[in-house]
């Protein structure tokens, strides 16, 4: 059992993502139900309740103010699903709140079991999505209240969230995010990344246009602009980002071949040298390719683990199967295949033109390649995310 004393953060097991916080007899009820029906959550409630199976069951129970125990709990869950009065719990997590990049998702259900309401961090941390789980596990009504999902527009600082997109500075989230919901003219400039980040069955709202290129949206002179490329804007294009926000979608592929003991600081070196070049930015690189007699090859498992990209490695017969501008008798003597880093990067984009055929540099060979998702078909690999 925990006891909970002030000024000492408890010890939990924490086992799931998220965690159920009861402290009234319906509330606990209530609480052990959604237990059941949520296999990623771990239950706390007060020992007085106790009905002799939560050891079995893994349920963690607690004595004293339970405004103690959050402090243990904010930490360590992605969310919070809490069956106590909304106000009680604005006024216990009060002081432990950060930002809406680091708070977990908060989601309070009231004792009845009749309303979820979506408290905290509701995009960034969740809270929605969770609101609407627990309410469908409830039978309840969720209670959703950021001004995106009322108005069914775009949520901002979601914005390709699922394909993995990321922006490249929160400051201008706020400010953007108002003028979508205000419905100000808003542009969403798409040079690369994937299409389908529109969510809802109904045509986009009237106030958001898109565009191609950031030229064609800042002729237009939207209020507030989204940015979805893979490029280093241009200095006469950094105005469309006075209120936009510059999201990276992970397009770029890194075909490499290398020495074997190449170091790691050499050929992240090479990667560097090589984008700025093309002027890409490193955000938008997704992968990492190669031939598989390189699968344990050091450097280049460091350099990926590093920056979280895939490490995909093709074998010399797939390698061959694509026709590549410079083949080389040389390359094919030592590893079976007539080029590494050009195949390699076409195989993982499907693209039959490359940003980048082949560049030598040192004892690194590197390709550079942009996914167009014009066709979804990609040929197997051993993939190895890191």
């Amino acid at each position: 059992m925990i006891v909970l004393q002030e000024g000492e953060i408890p010890a939990i097991a924490q086992r799931g993502d998220y965690a159920i916080v009861a402290i009234t007899k319906h509330g606990v009820e209530m609480a052990r139900k959604l237990h059941g029906s949520f296999s990623h959550a771990d239950l706390y409630y007060m020992s007085k309740f106790e009905r002799g199976d939560e050891e079995a069951r893994g349920i963690q129970l607690f004595e004293g103010s339970v405004r103690l125990l959050f402090p243990a709990l904010f930490p360590a869950y992605k969310g919070l699903i809490i069956i106590i009065s909304l106000g009680a719990v604005i006024r216990m997590i009060a002081p432990l709140l950060q930002d809406k990049k680091k708070d977990p998702g908060i989601v309070v259900t009231d004792d009845k079991g009749e309303n979820v309401i979506s408290v905290l961090s509701g995009h960034l941390g969740g809270a929605n999505e969770l609101t609407r789980e627990v309410a469908a596990a409830m039978g309840a009504r969720p209670i959703i209240t950021t001004a995106s999902d009322v108005q069914g527009t775009i949520a901002v600082d979601l914005f390709g969230r699922r394909f993995g997109w990321e922006w490249e500075s929160a400051d201008k989230l706020t400010p953007v995010s108002a003028s979508v919901v205000n419905e100000e003219r808003v542009a969403v400039v798409q040079e690369s990344g994937e299409s389908g980040w529109w969510l809802y069955d109904t045509p986009l709202p009237p106030n958001i246009r898109t565009y191609v290129a950031v030229r064609e949206a800042l002729a237009a002179g939207p209020q507030a602009a989204l940015v979805v490329t893979h490029r280093l804007l241009e200095p006469e294009e950094q105005a469309i980002l006075d209120n936009g926000v510059l999201y990276r979608p992970k397009v770029i592929t890194l075909g490499i071949g290398c020495n074997r003991g190449t170091s790691a600081e050499e050929i992240e070196a090479v990667i560097t040298e090589t984008l700025a070049e093309l002027k890409f930015s490193v955000r938008s690189v997704k992968a990492v390719c190669t031939i598989d007699l390189k699968k344990d090859e050091e450097g280049l498992l460091a350099v990926v683990q590093k920056h979280g990209w895939a490490f995909v490695t093709y074998t010399p017969e797939q390698l061959n199967s694509v026709a590549i501008e410079d083949p080389s008798d040389t390359v094919y003597k030592f590893t079976g295949a007539y080029g590494v880093s050009e195949p390699a990067a076409k195989l993982h984009t499907g693209a039959e033109k490359l940003a980048l055929v082949k560049k030598k540099s040192g004892n690194v060979t590197i390709s550079v390649g942009v996914a167009s998702f014009a066709q979804e078909g990609r040929a197997e690999a051993n993939v190895l995310q890191r």
